[in-house]
């Protein structure tokens, strides 16, 4: 499907036995999901069934009579059986209908009714006292998706002129809507096929719900710490000081069942006691505990828990069990969790002065937001930043993940005007779609420096919900490339890198000037610039050793005014007669006339003590990055350069190529399901059916048992023609062991099928013929379905390259058309395409069609195990697909399919 959902096959739809009658259906387990609302809290949204007829009771009597008129058309005070088994009876196909629910009451209803092939009605009933949360709009976007799903193209409603509310659900999802008033009834019909309207409309409400979500955590008016402790050597008590010690600004609510007062302050015997409502709950207890405690937390109506207990998955089996017990209850209470096991939240805004974390002494207040994951890495990452001096916005630790991830930091953090870096240590990543959305929507407004050793492996840390996944590292780096994030190995290079993007402008482009001091120190400076890929074009400028201050300021001045240059690297050593601390005031005086960046290194040199701070003639602070070596503050500043060139770079228009048939690629893989619903490897001409409906030709090919069988279909298809081994064995080998090309008549094709056969033994029973393509570079597309990642497209150059060198590049769909560029570029034998050695250069557009047609089969059908082009023959008038392997496989639901959930 083309919004990355999964379809439900009447098929596969499961049913229970019923005592009076047929088995009734079992709506598909992945039409559940969990949904963050307008205001943050969380609701959870399934399909409506028979067990829900006493709740939609109770959900129909709480509304008011006015809202029951505009749902009916009529003042139906209550629902009769009748009406209950109707609305709650349904087939899940051509009768649809949802609930949302928060601590398991109904607070919304969403249906469709099928009225025509590809048309149904739709309608929608919201509590009164849930409106504005959002809460139609996230019933229209699942119903809209399940009924793509199931072939339903077009929405149609009947709404009251007074019901502007649900009026207004309709004209802002992004659907062109169209309306007419017939009989005082407004009757309203739109396309539900998603448009590029549609699908931003709902990934701007998911950002805003997310984003809401986590300001509540980090901006609580009402903390209440449960497990607070008298005794000093207590985690309860350390978090309690912490909380105290930063001047927290809101109320704090030791709760303590016996204690009526700790640290100078009421003590409450349990949340529900405390003063309500509690915006953050920050929970200490044993893990045994938690759960009691989060169920006191929903009675409360507390929005969000903060879990540094530990004792869960990182645990063990039973951990694992009680973790996900813990999800369940805060989802069901509408609570956003952060943890278990986590090292604690930190909000500098001297709005708020959060320190709800395990760490007595945090850095100063500044503009760099930090994601850590684990414990330990918390540690790391704030000592690091201290040390430094670097000021931080907010510091978050997830813990063991179980809700709150970098993904809903990084939601905030894209209209959070505090913060103008962000540095995440990733372990593990839950959802590598969402990642790469949402990374890529930060990096066009601030740097994101991520470190990811963990994930690079792939080996997620005990604790830690994620999938198993098949890609290489390499897909991995490419989905970081996309989304214009800067990787970096450690700690250390990534706060490398914030000195430099908090305190420094963007380079535009990569041309660098080195001014020092020192031959030697010059020269290794220059080395280092070559090696990262950016250009020398001033200097190394080395002054004399009895150099002034002046003189100092005058070199540096003309590297800065010299238009070639795009950043400069200052390399000291101490001088000879000037002091230094007048080398480092020319410095501060000369960088703050510029707007270029500027990073420095002062070997040896007294007064050195972090970064040199300056005023610039606006009246900004600013401050020149000092490194310990050149080496450190080059590679930082190609870091930095990378990111501002991809900034600053046109990222394109997603592909849409022409002339897709989506019905028809549905219904072949469909078909196949139903015969094999394990599913299986595709039949030749299988394959051509469905990549044909993308519009991708597969050259015909004919088998031949025999050599008149070869004859006739050589003759079939005109000569020239090649023969070649159809064996799985053969087939993959490196080198042309099983193929002879250039077969001009008969008599060479029964030598070449005589000779191949003796050649090949018992593997030499299988051959193709097909007809003999132009020279050209032989090439491999690729696409596959990973558990965690979805679809990955890859690209490489057929032989040696592919096979042996592992030169594959990849792309995770969807892809814009610079993407599909990139990654044609992105191998090391992409110059064998553009006319190697006097040879002519292959058709680039028709290759980019190619890759682009076979990104978008693989993002509309998760169905699509494997398809692999095989090979692609490019060359100046166009390309070919000589060979298709195709593999069906039931479908994982996407992590980020096309409708809102959390994962």
């Amino acid at each position: 499907m083309s919004d990355g959902g999964q379809r439900a096959n009447l098929g596969q739809l499961g049913s229970v036995a019923h005592e009076h009658g047929p088995p009734e259906p079992v709506p598909p387990v992945e039409w559940e999901a969990d949904v963050v609302l307008r205001d943050g809290t969380v609701a959870h949204v399934r399909p409506i069934t028979p067990a829900d007829g006493d709740a939609l009771r109770r959900f129909h009597n709480a509304q008011s009579p006015e809202s029951v008129y505009l749902r009916f058309f009529a003042p139906l005070r209550e629902l009769s059986d009748r009406d209950v088994h109707r609305f709650t009876h349904l087939d899940y196909h051509d009768r649809v209908a949802l609930v949302a629910t928060l601590g398991g009451e109904i607070i919304g209803v969403g249906r469709y009714d099928r009225v025509g092939p590809s048309e149904a009605e739709v309608a929608f009933n919201i509590s009164d006292h849930y409106q504005g949360k959002g809460i139609g709009s996230v019933m229209l976007e699942h119903l809209a998706a399940i009924a793509r799903e199931l072939g339903i193209t077009k929405f149609t409603a009947e709404v009251l002129p007074q019901n502007r509310k649900m009026l207004t659900v309709f004209k802002d999802a992004g659907y062109d809507v169209r309306h007419r008033i017939e009989d005082g009834v407004v009757l309203v019909s739109f396309d539900i096929l998603p448009t590029e309207q549609s699908q931003a409309v709902q990934l701007s409400r998911e950002h805003r719900a997310e984003s809401r979500s986590v300001r509540t955590i980090l901006f609580p008016e009402r903390v209440a710490l449960i497990g607070a402790s008298r005794r000093q050597e207590s985690i309860g008590s350390l978090v309690l000081s912490n909380l105290v010690a930063a001047g927290y600004q809101g109320e704090l609510y030791p709760i303590h069942p016996e204690a009526g007062e700790i640290q100078g302050l009421r003590a409450y015997r349990t949340v529900c006691d405390a003063p309500g409502p509690i915006d953050l709950a920050v929970v200490v207890v044993p893990a045994s505990q938690t759960l009691d405690v989060v169920r006191d937390c929903g009675r409360a109506g507390v929005k969000a828990l903060l879990v540094l207990s530990s004792g869960f998955a990182e645990a063990g089996p039973e951990g694992v069990v009680l973790q996900e017990q813990l999800r369940r209850e805060a989802r069901l209470a509408g609570m956003r969790v952060v943890g278990p096991n986590s090292f604690g939240l930190i909000n500098s805004d001297p709005a708020v002065r959060l320190n709800a974390s395990l760490a007595a002494v945090i850095p100063p207040a500044g503009r760099l937001g930090l994601f850590a994951q684990s414990g330990a890495l918390g540690i790391a990452v704030l000592a690091s930043a201290a040390r430094r001096g670097l000021g931080i916005s907010v510091f978050a630790s997830a813990g063991n993940r179980v809700d709150v991830s970098g993904n809903d930091l990084m939601q905030y953090w894209i209209d959070d005007a505090s913060t103008d870096t962000v540095g995440l240590y990733l372990e593990s990543m839950g959802n590598p779609r969402k990642f790469s959305r949402i990374a890529r929507h930060l990096s066009q407004v601030k740097p994101v420096v991520v470190v990811s050793s963990g994930v690079s492996s792939f080996a997620a840390p005990p604790g830690h919900r994620t999938r198993s996944t098949n890609v290489p590292p390499q897909a991995f780096d490419a989905l970081l490339h996309q989304a214009g994030v800067i990787r970096v190995e450690n700690i250390h290079q990534l706060f490398d890198v914030a000195q430099l993007t908090l305190h420094q402008p963007l380079p535009r482009g990569p041309k660098v000037a080195i001014v020092g001091n020192s031959d030697a120190l010059g020269a290794l400076s220059a080395s280092a610039c070559l090696s990262w890929g950016l250009e020398v074009t001033h200097g190394p400028v080395s002054l004399l050793p009895q150099a002034s201050a002046e003189e100092f300021g005058q070199a540096l001045d003309a590297a800065f005014v010299d238009p070639q240059v795009d950043s400069v690297v200052a390399s000291f050593i101490p001088p000879l007669v000037t002091l230094d601390e007048d080398v480092m005031g020319a410095v501060r005086t000369v960088v703050a006339r510029h707007d270029k960046p500027c990073v420095a290194t002062f070997l040896g040199m007294r007064g050195v003590a972090g970064d040199l701070g300056y005023e610039q003639e606006d009246g900004t602070s600013r401050s020149v990055p000092a490194y310990q070596l050149p080496e450190d503050g080059i590679r930082a500043l190609n870091a930095v350069t990378r990111y501002a060139l991809w900034r600053a770079r046109d990222r394109g228009t997603p592909v849409a190529p022409v002339g897709i048939d989506r019905l028809r690629g549905e219904a072949l893989i469909d078909a196949v399901l139903v015969e094999a619903p394990e599913g299986r490897a595709l039949t030749r001409e299988e394959a051509r059916q469905l990549l044909a409906a993308y519009g991708i030709r597969l050259w015909p090919a004919i088998p031949a048992r025999t050599a008149d069988e070869a004859v006739a279909a050589a003759e079939e298809l005109t000569y020239p023609v090649i023969l070649k081994s159809d064996s799985p064995v053969v087939r993959h080998q490196p080198g042309l062991a099983g193929v002879r090309g250039d077969l001009v008549d008969a008599d060479d094709v029964r030598e070449a099928y005589c000779s191949l056969t003796e050649r090949l033994g018992p593997m030499g029973d299988r051959f193709l013929v097909q007809r003999m393509a132009v020279p050209g570079v032989s090439c491999v597309v690729r696409a596959s379905e990973d558990p965690l990642f979805g679809p990955v497209v890859s690209f490489s150059v057929a032989g040696p390259p592919t096979e042996l060198l592992g030169d594959i590049a990849h792309r995770i769909p969807p892809l814009t058309d610079v993407d599909v560029a990139d990654l044609i570029s992105g191998v090391k034998a992409a110059p064998l395409l553009n006319g190697h050695r006097g040879a002519a250069p292959v058709h680039r557009a028709a290759l980019a069609d190619l890759v682009a047609r076979l990104s978008v089969l693989a993002d509309d059908h998760p169905e699509l195990a494997s398809v692999d082009l095989n090979p692609v023959n490019a060359w100046t008038g166009g390309v070919d697909v000589l060979g298709a392997e195709v593999v069906i496989r039931p479908a994982l639901l996407r992590k980020d399919s096309g409708r809102r959930r959390m994962t």
